[in-house]
């Protein structure tokens, strides 16, 4: 895959009419337009970091048009150690809603043939929850909207039956048969069973700024939005997974909780982070420092933005940003996934004028499983997504520096080894009909 050339005008283009289009919308909608603007502002012109949780962002967002095509979620994953043997085993939990205005008693299923036929698009709230390892899988448990509970106020609490997901807490339940699995491919599920109780502690955030700010969700901007209240969480519980119990700790579940919501998925689709850090150069553990890497190819209303991605590294307290959204950082990317037959190892190096780093991590396939999702139009298009939580690799921090020769040169910070590495790929396969973006979005951006 070779490395994609970056443009930073085209980007600052593309913001700038989202931007343009953004403050028409302000004006027809907002009741204090000067307070949203200045908010919008504020986030754009915040340079003091990105460690700003926000429970709005946070959110359930399927509101206006994203109700009847649009999905969300929020993931968690985590490690915890068999209670009997003290084996690890890296979790996830998933809460994934889709299409709720389209909803009833029962769940709707995108990939029934009967419903692919007549274009009826899926409307459900899923639970995912599974593990990764050589015995990887992703279990779905399904609810009807009408026996969901979604409260829209901040902070979000969303339930069903016994399933239950909080800022603060989860519990649930999902079982699937193999006699399941096999009658309704429709499910896009393995088998298994998992329960689990888990206190959550959202520790360190990833607020991206402006490009996930009250106006841009109101304009529906972007394809797919990102937010990570707690790039680092500590998990305080217990997982039972196919009958073995698993002990969940803060000091060592190197935890991990974010959102996504929109109206179809990125592709390429690439995730990376880590919290469990030690440094090479002094062989110490790095306690108050994660990464987090994510991105593609980001959608602006109609335009697409080739070879973007969002990073954050927090050291020891330290905030390095590399974003592309913030065009005035000058934030350079190059990027290289290899796609081999035992692994996937993803190449990640940015830049801004005064700090770089350099990204390398791997992940065996075996660990790995294809994560599967519908989207809002009922397609099912991320057929090659890996996902797992067992990478490992290296980071490399630079800042720059004025040399003995009065030249300004990279100087290393740190060279740190990551381990229990959250990571994910993936594109459309060739040939993929990609959906139209909505006409109602088109004429905004094109007026």
């Amino acid at each position: 895959m070779p490395i994609p050339k970056i443009d930073i005008e085209k980007s600052k283009e593309a913001i700038q009419k989202a931007a343009g289009t953004v403050s028409e919308k302000v004006s027809e909608a907002a009741g204090s337009v000067s307070e949203k603007v200045s908010e919008t502002w504020d986030n754009m012109s915040n340079d003091s970091g990105f460690n700003h949780p926000d429970e709005f962002r946070d959110g359930f967002m399927l509101h206006g048009a994203l109700a009847k095509e649009g999905y969300d979620w929020w993931w968690h994953s985590f490690t915890g150690h068999n209670k009997k043997t003290g084996e690890e085993k890296s979790f996830f939990i998933e809460f994934f809603t889709i299409n709720p205005e389209l909803g009833g008693d029962e769940p709707i299923f995108g990939q029934m043939p009967g419903n692919k036929e007549a274009g009826i698009r899926p409307s459900y709230m899923m639970v995912k929850a599974g593990a990764w390892g050589e015995d990887a899988a992703q279990i779905h448990r399904f609810f009807g909207w009408d026996h969901v509970t979604v409260k829209d106020e901040v902070p979000f609490i969303i339930s069903a039956e016994d399933c239950f997901c909080s800022e603060t807490r989860t519990m649930g339940r999902v079982e699937m048969s193999e006699v399941d699995v096999k009658n309704h491919p429709e499910y896009l599920s393995d088998a298994g069973k998992m329960i689990w109780d888990l206190q959550i502690d959202k520790q360190i955030s990833f607020n991206v700024g402006y490009g996930t700010g009250w106006a841009l969700r109101e304009m529906e901007a972007f394809q797919m939005f990102w937010h990570a209240q707690g790039m680092k969480t500590a998990y305080k519980g217990t997982v039972v997974w196919n009958g073995e119990e698993y002990i969940v700790s803060p000091e060592t579940c190197y935890g991990y909780a974010d959102k996504n919501w929109g109206s179809d998925f990125t592709s390429p689709w690439i995730w990376l982070s880590s919290n469990n850090m030690v440094s090479k150069l002094t062989g110490k553990k790095l306690e108050n420092s994660v990464i987090d890497i994510g991105g593609g190819k980001p959608k602006v209303g109609p335009f697409a933005i080739e070879g973007k991605l969002l990073s954050a590294l927090w050291y020891e307290g330290v905030p390095y940003e590399f974003n592309f959204s913030k065009f005035w950082t000058l934030t350079k990317t190059k990027f290289k996934i290899q796609d081999k037959k035992e692994r996937i190892v993803w190449h990640v190096e940015q830049e801004t004028p005064m700090h770089m780093i350099k990204v390398e991590i791997s992940c065996q396939k075996k660990d790995m499983l294809k994560i599967r999702y519908e989207s809002p139009d009922g397609g099912f298009r991320h057929t090659n997504l890996w996902n797992g939580g067992n990478g490992e690799g290296t980071i490399q921090l630079y800042k720059k520096n004025i040399s003995v020769k009065n030249k300004w040169e990279w100087e290393l910070v740190d060279d740190i080894e990551v381990k229990n590495v959250g990571c994910e790929y993936g594109e459309y396969p060739k040939g993929t009909v990609e959906p139209e973006v909505p006409q109602e979005l088109k004429d905004k951006f094109e007026k």
